[in-house]
């Protein structure tokens, strides 16, 4: 595929090239530079009037309770998503398989349309939930990252005695990481150190919640005396997800280990829980990207992901953000805190991508496409979605 004339955010930093064109040959950039011509045989686009930007990795979901939209809105974060005695495991014990595996894939085909071209999931059900949702993404071309998860959850007084890992659960946990990309470990207060220090053994990707709420901060300083992230670090997890309300020394702790951490804004504030430090995060070396969280309390876009980001952020804090830096966190950073050559557009990158039209009706003129991007585009925005050099939504 040649993309022609095309006005192009390219490569880490999202710079911003008026015209351009983009060559790909086996699903990945291979070069971007004016002037290229189509190999033999292959399929050529003028896209001028097009913006080619990255498409967006949505880095942390949970799509099992797509099933459950709006469901007891004004419960606690723990009455609604609590691993043991939340309604949302309830309710997925109790729908059929076919069902969660229906709903997932809707919630799969609305991201692709929405430009999320790679999204990761923190996989409930032990290997029964893996296998729903492999099974709702086989026919679909959207990148799934999954992190799976074993149902076994200590209790405060276990964690305090720091019980072991279950010699009888190493082949089930053996088995769930053969079917899947990691693990995704529901927080530090419902494992023990032991537990977690078992799972950091595993050489897949390590994901955990952390310090999401401000009940489960204190839990973990009643209980074991320690910060919630100081704790999830047991698990040497590749990136954390939430830290609404992680401290400067967590944070600072947090950049000595892998300094990755996946924000979910909308999700937070919908519960009520907060807004996440993105400014703090950032002075203290973090690395930032942006996921969408529950389904059943949240849209997954990541238009409005950033849209509420950016204005929430500057609102709180009072001053500037460069929009540049939130739409990296929607894509560049993604590709990087799960290890993937994904949420760029730069040569031998995989080669998915959005292509919005700067001549729609909410971004022409557009001054600013970084800020128009962040705070303008919409799902209406886009002519063309392209994952591995396959247009799967739109056409050109």
């Amino acid at each position: 595929m040649l993309i022609k004339n095309a006005s192009i955010l390219l490569g880490q930093e999202l710079k911003y090239v008026p015209i351009s064109n983009i060559k790909i040959r086996d699903g990945r950039f291979v070069q971007v530079k004016p002037g290229l011509k189509p190999d033999a045989g292959q399929e050529s686009f003028d896209c001028e009037g097009l913006l080619a930007i990255p498409g967006f990795v949505n880095c942390h979901t949970h799509l099992g309770d797509s099933i459950a939209k709006d469901v007891f809105l004004n419960g606690s974060v723990d009455g609604r998503v609590h691993p043991v005695f939340g309604l949302k495991p309830r309710i997925l014990k109790n729908t059929s398989d076919g069902h969660i595996t229906s709903f997932m894939k809707n919630s799969c085909l609305s991201m692709m349309r929405k430009g999320i071209t790679t999204f990761a999931d923190f996989r409930e059900g032990g290997i029964r939930g893996v296998q729903l949702l492999k099974q709702a993404v086989s026919d679909l071309p959207i990148r799934s990252v999954i992190l799976g998860r074993l149902e076994m959850y200590h209790t405060a007084s276990q964690v305090l005695q720091d019980t072991g890992f279950p010699k009888e659960m190493e082949p089930e946990f053996d088995r769930l990481l053969k079917n899947c990309d990691g693990i995704g470990v529901s927080g530090a207060n419902e494992n023990s150190t032991s537990v977690l220090n078992r799972y950091s053994k595993t050489t897949k990707l390590r994901a955990i919640h952390s310090a999401e709420t401000q009940q489960s901060t204190l839990t973990s300083l009643q209980v074991t005396g320690m910060s919630e992230p100081s704790r999830a670090l047991g698990l040497e997890p590749h990136f954390l997800v939430h830290m609404t309300y992680a401290t400067p020394a967590d944070l600072s702790t947090v950049t000595r280990h892998s300094g990755a951490i996946v924000v979910c804004p909308r999700a937070n504030a919908s519960l009520a829980e907060g807004i996440p430090d993105v400014e703090l995060m950032q002075a203290s070396g973090c690395t930032i990207a942006l996921g969408t969280d529950n389904i059943m309390i949240n849209s997954p876009d990541m238009f409005r992901e950033m849209d509420y980001l950016w204005k929430v952020t500057m609102g709180i804090h009072k001053k500037r953000m460069d929009p540049r830096e939130v739409l990296k966190m929607a894509t560049v950073n993604g590709g990087k805190i799960l290890h993937r050559e994904i949420g760029v557009i730069e040569d031998d990158k995989l080669a998915d991508c959005i292509l919005l039209d700067k001549h729609s009706l909410d971004l022409e003129p557009m001054h600013n496409p970084h800020a128009s991007i962040v705070h303008r585009a919409t799902e209406s925005s886009i002519r063309a979605v392209i994952i591995g050099g396959k247009i799967v939504h739109g056409r050109l």
